[in-house]
Protein backbone atom coordinates (compact mmCIF):
# COMPACT_ATOMS: atom_id res chain seq x y z
CA UNK A 1 0.00 0.00 0.00
CA UNK A 2 1.44 3.38 -1.04
CA UNK A 3 0.74 6.85 0.21
CA UNK A 4 3.10 9.79 -0.32
CA UNK A 5 6.09 9.34 1.98
CA UNK A 6 5.29 5.73 2.88
CA UNK A 7 5.10 2.28 1.31
CA UNK A 8 3.92 -0.79 3.21
CA UNK A 9 4.59 -4.27 1.87
CA UNK A 10 3.48 -7.52 3.44
CA UNK A 11 3.96 -11.13 2.46
CA UNK A 12 1.99 -13.45 4.75
CA UNK A 13 3.37 -16.79 5.91
CA UNK A 14 2.78 -19.74 3.64
CA UNK A 15 3.59 -18.18 0.26
CA UNK A 16 5.44 -20.82 -1.75
CA UNK A 17 9.19 -20.42 -1.43
CA UNK A 18 9.09 -16.90 0.00
CA UNK A 19 9.69 -15.79 3.57
CA UNK A 20 6.98 -13.89 5.41
CA UNK A 21 7.61 -10.21 5.89
CA UNK A 22 6.05 -6.91 6.80
CA UNK A 23 8.12 -3.91 5.73
CA UNK A 24 7.49 -0.19 5.85
CA UNK A 25 9.53 2.31 3.83
CA UNK A 26 9.20 5.89 5.04
CA UNK A 27 10.88 8.72 3.18
CA UNK A 28 11.14 12.48 3.21
CA UNK A 29 13.38 15.22 1.89
CA UNK A 30 15.63 16.90 4.43
CA UNK A 31 17.93 19.86 3.92
CA UNK A 32 21.54 19.25 4.88
CA UNK A 33 23.51 22.47 5.43
CA UNK A 34 26.49 21.11 3.46
CA UNK A 35 24.94 18.72 0.93
CA UNK A 36 21.59 20.41 0.19
CA UNK A 37 18.44 18.37 -0.41
CA UNK A 38 18.81 14.75 0.71
CA UNK A 39 16.35 11.86 0.56
CA UNK A 40 16.07 10.44 4.07
CA UNK A 41 14.76 6.87 4.14
CA UNK A 42 13.82 4.53 6.94
CA UNK A 43 13.03 0.84 6.56
CA UNK A 44 11.41 -0.87 9.48
CA UNK A 45 9.79 -4.24 9.69
CA UNK A 46 10.10 -7.93 10.16
CA UNK A 47 11.42 -10.70 7.91
CA UNK A 48 10.71 -14.28 8.95
CA UNK A 49 9.92 -13.08 12.48
CA UNK A 50 13.12 -11.06 12.89
CA UNK A 51 12.67 -7.31 13.44
CA UNK A 52 14.97 -4.81 11.77
CA UNK A 53 15.36 -1.10 11.16
CA UNK A 54 17.65 0.68 8.71
CA UNK A 55 18.08 4.40 8.07
CA UNK A 56 19.79 5.83 5.00
CA UNK A 57 20.26 9.10 3.15
CA UNK A 58 20.83 9.72 -0.51
CA UNK A 59 21.87 12.84 -2.36
CA UNK A 60 19.29 14.57 -4.53
CA UNK A 61 20.89 13.36 -7.75
CA UNK A 62 21.12 9.69 -6.69
CA UNK A 63 17.83 9.43 -4.80
CA UNK A 64 16.16 7.72 -7.75
CA UNK A 65 18.22 4.61 -7.04
CA UNK A 66 16.29 4.11 -3.78
CA UNK A 67 15.05 0.68 -4.89
CA UNK A 68 18.62 -0.58 -5.20
CA UNK A 69 19.45 0.55 -1.66
CA UNK A 70 16.25 -0.96 -0.26
CA UNK A 71 16.85 -4.26 -2.06
CA UNK A 72 20.38 -4.49 -0.67
CA UNK A 73 19.19 -3.71 2.88
CA UNK A 74 16.37 -6.27 2.92
CA UNK A 75 18.71 -8.95 1.55
CA UNK A 76 21.04 -8.12 4.46
CA UNK A 77 18.15 -8.96 6.80
CA UNK A 78 17.20 -12.26 5.15
CA UNK A 79 14.90 -11.53 2.21
CA UNK A 80 15.82 -13.23 -1.04
CA UNK A 81 17.25 -10.91 -3.70
CA UNK A 82 14.45 -11.71 -6.15
CA UNK A 83 11.73 -10.92 -3.56
CA UNK A 84 12.32 -7.17 -3.24
CA UNK A 85 9.30 -5.47 -1.69
CA UNK A 86 9.67 -2.46 -3.99
CA UNK A 87 9.56 -3.97 -7.45
CA UNK A 88 6.70 -6.38 -6.74
CA UNK A 89 4.15 -3.68 -7.60
CA UNK A 90 5.52 -1.57 -10.43
CA UNK A 91 2.62 0.87 -10.28
CA UNK A 92 3.50 1.76 -6.68
CA UNK A 93 7.21 2.01 -7.56
CA UNK A 94 6.30 4.55 -10.25
CA UNK A 95 4.22 6.49 -7.71
CA UNK A 96 7.13 6.60 -5.23
CA UNK A 97 9.50 7.68 -7.99
CA UNK A 98 7.19 10.54 -9.02
CA UNK A 99 6.60 11.56 -5.40
CA UNK A 100 10.36 11.73 -4.75
CA UNK A 101 10.90 13.66 -8.00
CA UNK A 102 8.25 16.17 -6.96
CA UNK A 103 9.61 16.55 -3.42
CA UNK A 104 13.13 17.12 -4.79
CA UNK A 105 11.97 19.41 -7.62
CA UNK A 106 14.04 17.23 -9.96
CA UNK A 107 13.86 17.26 -13.74
CA UNK A 108 14.69 14.40 -16.12
CA UNK A 109 18.20 14.58 -17.54
CA UNK A 110 19.84 16.40 -14.63
CA UNK A 111 23.50 15.52 -14.12
CA UNK A 112 24.62 12.99 -11.50
CA UNK A 113 27.71 13.67 -9.41
CA UNK A 114 29.59 10.37 -9.59
CA UNK A 115 31.11 10.96 -6.13
CA UNK A 116 27.57 10.83 -4.72
CA UNK A 117 27.11 7.32 -6.13
CA UNK A 118 29.98 6.07 -3.99
CA UNK A 119 28.96 8.11 -0.94
CA UNK A 120 25.41 6.77 -1.12
CA UNK A 121 26.59 3.17 -1.40
CA UNK A 122 25.55 2.61 -5.01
Amino acid sequence: MFEPGHLHRRNPPGMAGQPSYSIDFYYEVRQDPKEGAMLHGRLVGEIDGKAFEEVFEMHRDTAFNFASVISRLVVKHGLHANASPIMRAHKEYDAIFEDIRSKLHAKPGEAVNLDHLEQDGL
